[in-house]
């Protein structure tokens, strides 16, 4: 299969397209000039013949006793005739009985002239034109190109003559030649020149397009966009074609901006509403939590009767969506510092320590409070080495990144599946830090996987758990959209692979300019693995590593 043909460009098209205007119109005034020489020449040529043919036919003047006694050729021989003239008698079978070719003007009378050879007078048999047919051209072998003509003398032969016109077709091949030259350099010439003035005239379209291309690198998709690029305006006249392109673009980058403007302005006010309504809910909500907690102990007191199954069902339902209802509210929150770019505590921190807590945390949420073993299986794969694994992060946001990755496998998967929690050092010096969470659970649906670190975004019942798997209450929707949002603020990202039986979370932090003389491990806690989890080489925790 041929690879495509790479296309011209504007310049080139331009440039080709005048320079072949350009050859064409040469070519037609050269023909035109050849064609008119041509006829030129061979008519004062025809008119030199017709005078030597006029003179085999009634010599001028009283006839000299040789050129009588020479015959009907006689005027060949007799002066006065151009070098190469020949004269030929024909017979009455048209065959050439006699012939004379003069070979040089300079001797005298018949001793100038020649017979013409055997083979000269069999080519001129086959190509002689008749009496009153006008001059034809003949090629005669060694005396070259030949303008014949036939003419009957007073005496009533018939007779050819002919002059060479070597020198009229060397004239004509001479201009032809030189036409070409002067025409292909002509061309060379308008080529060369045509690909500077058409490059100098694009200029301006080139200085367009870089505009374009600039303001195509913009990222315009979210944050605060500031659109300040425009076409120049020496390149945005609208008089001629190529300002015309440039103040469309203008235009078009004017509303464009406008529009970003205005998506920013909205953007904006959604958030701060977001953010007013979150920290306001915070206080009802704590309210609602703390007076159902007052009922449920007044009602369950000394004092007072036992309160019936109905009410103590209502009172732990309240308490139950209060308590979902404010964490909503935090995670509402903490996306609306995220898109505000309220700027985290960095710090450089080991993430090994982090990864035991949150598997530790995860192991203890998993386990009900009439469940003697957790409901997942929990594994932990930590680097052989003994050094810490160090990245500049907030402690404090990316433990929460851990938590919502381990909630999220927790929630989404039924009883019985293994979930790993691996952490690789980077594979060469410079490179990331990549936190593996993967479960082999069902898997992600396909329609879904785009969307899963959009807000509100919710998985359906086959990677969720049942009411029979553990009470689990489902989530909000936004645990992986704070996912998201940390780890971009900390400049790293975070992919998903799924498939029916291996779902992978990899979280990637950069590791560059973390200094190596401290490390701080953020809030670590207990530093030690859970008897069921199975880390896969040694950790460090606190300085003191394990195996």
């Amino acid at each position: 299969m041929r690879a495509p043909r790479r296309p011209w460009t504007l310049r080139t098209r331009l440039v080709v397209s005048a320079v072949s205007l350009i050859a064409v119109v040469a070519a037609v005034i050269g023909s035109v000039t050849a064609i008119a020489f041509h006829s030129y020449m061979y008519g004062k040529l025809d008119d030199q013949l017709r005078s030597v043919a006029e003179r085999a036919q009634r010599p001028p003047g009283p006839v000299p006793q040789a050129l009588r006694e020479a015959g009907p050729l006689g005027f060949v021989g007799g002066g006065g005739q151009p070098l190469g003239t020949f004269g030929a008698l024909l017979g009455e079978d048209g065959d050439v009985t006699a012939s004379k070719v003069v070979v040089d003007s300079g001797l005298r009378a018949q001793e100038s002239a020649k017979p013409l050879t055997g083979e000269q007078q069999s080519a001129l048999e086959s190509a002689a034109p008749a009496t009153g047919e006008g001059a034809r051209s003949v090629g005669l072998p060694g005396l070259g190109g030949y303008r014949v003509e036939a003419a009957s003398t007073a005496e009533g032969y018939t007779v050819l003559v002919g002059i060479p016109s070597a020198e009229v077709s060397g004239a004509l091949t001479t201009l032809i030649v030189v036409e070409v030259c002067v025409t292909a350099a002509g061309l060379l010439a308008a080529s060369i020149a045509g690909t500077v003035l058409v490059g100098v005239a694009l200029r301006p379209l080139r200085r367009v397009a870089a505009t374009a291309t600039r303001v195509s690198e913009l990222p315009l998709h979210s944050g605060e966009v500031a659109l300040l690029e425009r076409v120049p305006g020496t390149e945005a006249d609208p008089r001629t074609e190529v300002g015309q392109v440039g103040a469309a673009l203008n235009r078009m980058l004017g509303h464009v901006g406008s529009a970003l403007a205005a998506r920013q302005e909205s953007e904006t006010r959604v958030r701060q509403f977001v953010a007013d309504a979150s920290h306001e809910l915070r206080t009802p909500l704590a309210s609602i939590r703390g007076y159902a907690e007052l009922t449920r102990r007044a009602a369950g007191g000394t004092a007072g009767p036992e309160p019936d199954p109905v009410t103590r069902h209502a009172l732990g339902r309240i308490e139950s969506e209060a308590n979902r209802m404010t964490g909503l509210v935090e995670d509402l929150l903490l996306l609306a510092r995220l898109d505000a770019g309220r700027p985290l505590s960095y710090g450089t921190t080991d993430l090994l320590p982090l990864v035991v807590d949150a598997v530790s945390d995860a192991r203890a949420v998993d386990r009900g409070p009439q469940d003697r073993e957790t409901r997942h299986r929990w594994r932990l794969e930590l680097p052989e080495a003994a050094e810490p694994v160090t990245v500049r992060a907030d402690p404090d946001r990316f433990q929460q990144v851990l938590v919502n990755l381990l909630a999220n496998a927790r929630t989404h998967t039924p009883p019985g599946t293994t979930v790993t929690v691996a952490v690789r050092p980077p594979a060469r010096a410079g490179g990331p830090v990549t936190v593996e969470v993967g479960d082999d659970g069902p898997g992600i649906p396909a329609e879904l996987l785009p969307h899963v670190f959009e807000r509100f975004a919710r998985g359906d019942a086959s990677r969720a758990r049942g009411a029979d798997g553990g009470g689990a209450t489902g989530s909000t929707g936004l645990g992986l959209a704070i996912v998201q949002a940390v780890v971009s603020a900390h400049g790293g990202h975070v992919r998903v692979e799924s498939a029916p039986g291996r779902t992978v979370f990899a979280v990637e932090l950069p590791t560059d300019r973390v200094p190596t003389d401290r490390v701080t491990t953020g809030r670590v806690t207990t530093g030690r693995v859970p008897a069921d989890c199975v880390p896969t080489g040694r950790v460090s925790v606190d300085g003191a590593p394990q195996d």
